[in-house]
């Protein structure tokens, strides 16, 4: 019969039909994120706010967070929420527990619980300066969306969500997860566009994501019944009750897990035991307490759970590498006048 035969496998026109759509890949990837860069840098000053326009004038997306720095600041501790985080110039460093990420340009990673992450700028300088996109990621619309993709538990690749596995991960961000955040920031110019568009956008950015390389831990986000939600619980406790004393029967309990099972689950996700989780939050607590100059040492120490002012400086000491006056008193002169 007569008819044209598809090139076989491993054929000359596969091979150039391959290298092609590598290339349309490569291409979208590297001009999306060269047009990041660009909008991130003329939508944020060094504070992270919009460069220009009063604020109530300002369009805003929900959630969206953009950040620049023009050189390594001092390490800085924060515990995010649920976020999508890009690199869109310069590098970054995170350190959880005993595990270090870094992640530069082109790559991102999604903090899908609260954590005590320490973090700075690794790379940046006043030519080429730390350009980052973030996203806060919400667990209803991660549901919503496995709900009408019918993706569920096991989502494209067949991997369970129940399984305990490390909480962060870096990958290289593929072209089209770019090209969604490009779409969403360009948004900010076009205010009367953003009640509708806004949304789409940030859904595909989460179907990007879900079925992207970090999808497996996504997808626990917005699974009630995911190991991830129940430790989530815990870790909301221990956040919400810190200068209280921990009982691990009572936080497996209210995670619905043995105790055997809390201790592994918990260690994957934060990297930390549930008492070093607890020591970390009260040192940032107390740090926070010491910046605002409304504390001496031994107060805050007390506020925020500790008997022994003692035990206190030298954790204190441990954790941030000075002494807590001497470690506030350089914080605080290392603020910029407003």
């Amino acid at each position: 019969m007569g008819g044209i035969e598809p090139d076989r496998v491993g054929s000359p026109g596969a091979g150039m039909i391959r290298c092609e759509v590598s290339l349309r890949t490569g291409s979208l990837r590297t001009g999306a994120l060269h047009e990041l860069r660009t909008l991130i840098a003329s939508h944020v000053k060094r504070d992270g706010r919009p460069a220009d326009g009063p604020p109530a004038d300002r369009p805003a997306i929900d959630g969206l967070l953009l950040s620049e720095g023009d050189e390594p600041p001092a390490p800085s501790a924060s515990v995010p929420g649920p976020v999508l985080a890009i690199v869109a110039q310069g590098s970054k460093r995170l350190i959880l527990g005993d595990r270090t990420y870094d992640y530069g340009a082109g790559q991102y990673l999604v903090v899908p619980v609260e954590l005590p992450v320490s973090g700075h700028c690794a790379h940046g300088g006043p030519t080429e300066p730390f350009l980052g996109f973030g996203l806060v990621l919400e667990p209803e619309a991660i549901a919503a969306l496995l709900l009408e993709t019918g993706t569920g538990a096991q989502g494209r690749r067949g991997r369970a969500a129940r399984t305990a596995q490390p909480c962060l991960a870096v990958s290289d961000a593929p072209g089209e997860l770019l090209d969604s955040a490009v779409r969403l920031l360009r948004l900010l110019d076009h205010p009367a566009d953003l009640p509708v568009l806004a949304p789409m956008v940030k859904k595909e950015i989460l179907w990007r994501l879900l079925t992207g390389d970090q999808g497996a831990m996504v997808r626990q986000i917005g699974l009630a019944d995911s190991n991830l939600t129940h430790i989530s619980r815990a870790i909301h406790w221990i956040r919400d009750h810190h200068t209280e004393t921990l009982r691990i029967e009572d936080l497996a309990r209210l995670a619905g897990m043995s105790t055997a099972s809390f201790h592994r689950h918990f260690r994957a996700v934060t990297a930390m035991t549930p008492g070093q989780f607890q020591k970390r939050i009260r040192l940032q607590e107390a740090r926070l307490l010491l910046l605002g100059d409304a504390h001496d040492v031994a107060t805050a120490g007390y506020l925020v759970g500790y008997d022994s002012t003692s035990q206190f400086s030298r954790e204190y000491r441990r954790q941030f590498g000075a002494p807590p006056g001497q470690d506030a008193a350089r914080l605080r002169a290392s603020r910029v006048p407003s």
